[in-house]
C-alpha cells in the first residue's frame, strides 16, 4: 500500500513507526537509527532541491509492506540538475527468507535453523546528474537485527558513500575522499584504510574488469566495539555525505558540454546498470525479501542509458583518462603529499 504525501514537519514524511513508540524506546537502537535515516534523508532531498535552477521537488512516497514495516521512497525525476534523484528509507521486520540466510551463511553467519525474526532499517540514495561533468553518487547506511528461537540477537551495521564520475577531476575525488577520512578518523584511523580497500573491490565489475567509480567507503557486518559506538561512527559517515557531495554539485552543474559527452555519460551509466542488477548484495537483499516493493529497490536505476557493442574510447581522449582509472584505483589522498 502506497500513498504520495507533502513533507511532514523536519522529514519528508511520517515515520513508518509510531511516533508513541519511537517516544517510548528512545535509547533503543532501532529507534536512534530510524531516526537517523529519517533525518538524513530529508536533509539530503533538501540539499539537491537547492541545487535545481526552477524549484523541482521530490515526489514523497510512504508505503507499507503487509509482512511488516514499510518505507518512505523521494524521487526527483526530470529535473534541470538532476535527471534522476532517488532517496529511500526503509523500516521493515518479518521473517528472515530463506535467500537472504543462505547470503548471510555465505558471508560467515552463524544462523540457528528455523524461523528466524528480523529488523533490518536503513537508508540508501543514489542521484543522477543531467550534466556529464556532474558525478554520480551512491551511499546507504544501515542496520540489521536477526534473533534466533532461543532470544539470542545478533545485530550489525553495513553502508558506504562511493563516488561515480563520467569525467575525472582529481581534486573531486581528493576532496571526496578527504571527507569520508576526517568522519572515519573521528572515530578510529584504522577505517579509512580498510574501508577505502573494501569498496574498490566491492564495487568491482569482473565482466568488465574495472571499477565502478572512484571509490570511497564501504563496511558490512560492522558489530564492534559496541553497538552505541558503531551508532556513532555510522551516523558520522552518514552525515558526511552532504559535505563530500554537495560542492562538486555547485562547481560542475553550470559547465558546458555537447553529444559527445552526453553519449559517454549514457554509456557509463549502462556500466552503472550492470553492477546494481548482477552483483549487489542489497539489491539482492530487497528482491529476496517478501513482500519485495520493486520501484523503491530498482530507484537506483538511471532514467536513460546506454548499452554500445564492443566501445573503446580513443587512447589519448578524457573519456579512456577515466577508464584506466578504474581499472587501476588510487590511494586518492597521497597524490596530495
Amino acid at each position: 500500500m502506497a500513498s504520495k504525501q507533502q513533507p511532514a514537519g523536519k522529514f519528508m514524511a511520517e515515520p513508518i513507526t509510531p511516533k508513541t513508540q519511537l517516544t517510548a524506546n528512545s535509547d533503543d537502537i532501532k529507534t536512534k537509527m530510524e531516526l537517523l535515516i529519517m533525518k538524513i534523508q530529508a536533509d539530503f532531498c533538501h540539499a539537491l532541491e537547492n541545487e535545481e535552477f526552477f524549484g523541482k521537488k521530490f515526489t514523497v512516497d510512504r508505503w507499507e509492506r503487509k509482512e511488516g514495516g514499510g518505507g518512505i521512497t523521494c524521487v526527483l525525476q526530470d529535473g534541470d540538475v538532476f535527471e534522476k534523484a532517488g532517496v529511500n528509507v526503509s523500516v521493515v521486520h518479518g521473517i528472515l527468507p530463506k535467500g537472504a540466510i543462505q547470503q548471510m551463511r555465505s558471508r560467515g553467519k552463524e544462523l540457528a535453523e528455523g524461523d528466524l525474526p528480523f529488523f533490518a532499517t536503513g537508508v540508501s540514495a543514489v542521484i543522477h546528474p543531467r550534466n556529464p561533468m556532474v558525478p554520480t553518487i551512491h551511499f546507504n547506511y544501515r542496520y540489521f537485527e536477526v534473533t534466533d528461537s532461543k532470544g539470542h540477537k545478533q545485530w550489525w551495521f553495513g553502508g558506504g558513500t562511493d563516488l561515480t564520475p563520467y569525467y575525472l577531476n582529481e581534486e573531486d575525488a581528493v576532496h571526496f575522499h578527504k571527507t569520508l577520512k576526517e568522519a572515519c578518523d573521528d572515530h578510529d584511523r584504522d577505517y579509512y584504510p580498510k574501508f577505502k580497500e573494501w569498496c574498490d573491490k566491492y564495487f568491482f565489475i569482473p565482466h568488465r574488469n574495472e571499477c565502478r567509480g572512484v571509490g570511497g567507503i564501504f563496511f558490512d557486518d560492522l558489530d564492534t566495539p559496541d553497538e552505541e559506538s558503531a551508532f556513532e561512527f555510522v551516523s558520522s559517515c552518514a552525515h558526511s555525505v552532504i559535505p563530500s557531495y554537495l560542492p562538486l554539485v555547485r562547481k560542475h552543474k553550470n559547465e558546458a558540454y555537447g553529444d559527445r559527452e552526453r553519449q559517454w555519460q549514457l554509456l557509463r551509466r549502462g556500466r552503472y546498470v550492470e553492477f546494481n542488477l548482477i552483483y549487489d548484495r542489497g539489491t539482492k537483499f530487497g528482491l529476496y525479501t517478501p513482500g519485495a516493493r520493486y520501484e523503491s529497490i530498482l530507484m537506483s536505476l538511471p532514467l536513460t542509458a546506454k548499452w554500445e557493442y564492443m566501445h573503446l574510447p580513443p587512447a589519448d581522449s578524457k573519456e579512456n583518462e577515466l577508464s584506466l582509472v578504474l581499472k587501476n584505483p588510487r590511494n586518492w589522498l597521497k597524490t596530495t603529499q
